[in-house]
Parts: C-alpha cells; structure tokens; sequence
C-alpha cells in the first residue's frame, strides 16, 4: 500500500489515538505512517469483541450453575483463551482445562491460583467470585 492511501477512517477503537503502520513512500521504500485506523479493521474489532463477551456470558451462566470454574470466565474477561493463558502461566493447556471443573478449582493450591491472579490481574477473592451479570466492559489489556 502507498502512504497516500493508508487509512485515516478515525476509528472509534483507536479512542482518538493513532497506528503505526509501513506503507510505500515515494522512492519506494517501505516507511512508517500513522494511521487513525479502518473501517474494515473496526468491524473485524468489534466482531470479535462481540464474540468473547457471548463466550463471557455463556461462561457466567454455566460458573453459576456449577458447571464450570470461575476461572472459564474470568480468563474470558480477560481476553484469553486457554492457549494464551498457558503461555502466560506457564501451565498446560490440559490443566487449565481440567481446572475449569469445580471440584478441580475448588482444591488447587495457593501457588497455582497466584499464577491465574497474575495472569489475569485480579485478586485470589475475585477469581473465586462471579458477578451477578456480565459487565460487557472488557479490562483492557496491560501494556
């Protein structure tokens, strides 16, 4: 893409902020550029998010009926899946699976609940808590 035709749609994502992006200069060259941001970036954004707030919700709905951990939810709420949360915790994917069941959770050690509050930067008692309803204001990822 040339410089002139980077997109400057002024997403409401970016919440007034900008984008480095590369794009072609004049002689060729691949240069940095600010971008306000793209409609179609915005969708696909949005989509997503509307995504992991019905996972969210699900999650909520089955941790109140004791049919999985509130770990589900809150590592939803934090935007991970298991695959992002065992990289952060450094825990098997298969163990973060197994500690969604509630009798599992229930038992783990100080230690591996330190880990899931770390990762998910919430404290031990809002791990072991759920809310009543589903806050679709995501915490925004730590830099």
């Amino acid at each position: 893409m040339k410089k002139e035709h980077v997109p400057q749609d002024n997403s409401k994502i970016y919440q007034g902020q900008s984008k480095l992006v590369y794009a072609v200069d004049e002689s060729g060259h691949y240069a940095g550029v600010k971008s306000s941001g793209w409609e179609i970036e915005s969708f696909a954004t949005q989509y997503a998010v509307d995504d992991l707030n019905e996972q969210a919700v699900s999650a909520l709905l089955d941790a109140q009926q004791d049919k999985v951990s509130p770990l589900k939810y809150h590592m939803l709420c934090a935007r991970h899946d298991v695959l992002s949360l065992s990289q952060v915790t450094g825990l098997f994917q298969w163990r973060i699976k197994r500690h969604f069941k509630p009798k599992v959770f229930n038992t783990l050690s100080a230690n591996i609940l330190s880990r899931y509050c770390e990762a998910l930067a919430i404290s031990e008692q809002q791990l072991k808590d759920l809310p009543e309803h589903h806050d679709a204001s995501f915490k925004q990822p730590s830099a």
